[in-house]
């Protein structure tokens, strides 16, 4: 029997290439397919992301603080007490009180206080002094001082220049002096000037001007306001 060959092996070998190249071929057509974006079916959803906006905001406008105003209008107002012993007057500016009862002898008291938006007042002085009263429709003030452990009831009605509340403060000879004076519609004045403390009927100003003459002094009395 004759061995096979040396064509029969390089026969051989060559259709063993022939099928390595085959195999090499078909696995390189399958990777590329698998390699392919897939086409089938609903493609996924993209996401948008919405842009921010670079217009700056518009600030939202504070509101601006009103300033606080009393309804009650300035005013000043001057009367007797009920029993025309005393005079009362009161001077009323953007929510606040002052007012002076003296009964043009030796009995006085400064007070002072607020106003309510509704036109009633309280206002105090030294020694427990107190003047309740009520501001009726804008004409005048009605209403009690308590002095001396006595209530004085009042009505003082508005006044018109140059009736009003006057003071007057100076030192004259060493001696400290406080005037006040109460011109009542009409002309009638009510006053009282203290020396040192010491209190007694004070003379007459001019109300036109306020100018008094004080132990040979000349002084200016002015209006009073809080």
């Amino acid at each position: 029997m004759k061995r096979p060959g040396p064509l029969l092996t390089l026969l051989a070998g060559l259709l063993l290439a022939v099928f390595m190249l085959s195999l090499n071929a078909t696995t390189g057509v399958k990777n590329a397919s698998s390699s392919r974006p897939r086409t089938s079916g609903a493609a996924p959803a993209a996401t948008v992301t919405p842009e921010r906006s670079t217009s700056p905001s518009s600030p939202t406008p504070s509101p601006s603080a009103s300033p606080s105003a009393s309804p009650v209008p300035n005013a000043d107002y001057a009367g007797r007490t009920d029993d025309d012993s005393s005079a009362v007057a009161v001077s009323l500016r953007d929510g606040r009180a002052i007012a002076y009862f003296c009964d043009g002898h030796d009995k006085e008291s400064w007070l002072k206080g607020a106003v309510g938006d509704d036109g009633t007042l309280r206002l105090t002085g030294k020694n427990g002094a107190a003047l309740d009263g009520t501001l009726r429709d804008g004409g005048r003030i009605r209403g009690t001082v308590d002095y001396g452990g006595r209530r004085y009831g009042f009505t003082a009605d508005k006044a018109v220049k140059p009736s009003g509340l006057y003071r007057a403060t100076a030192t004259v000879r060493g001696a400290e002096l406080d005037g006040g004076w109460i011109v009542l519609p009409g002309g009638r004045q009510v006053g009282i000037l203290d020396r040192d403390g010491a209190p007694s009927a004070a003379p007459a100003i001019d109300p036109e001007t306020g100018a008094v003459t004080v132990d040979g002094k000349k002084l200016t009395a002015h209006p009073v306001t809080p």
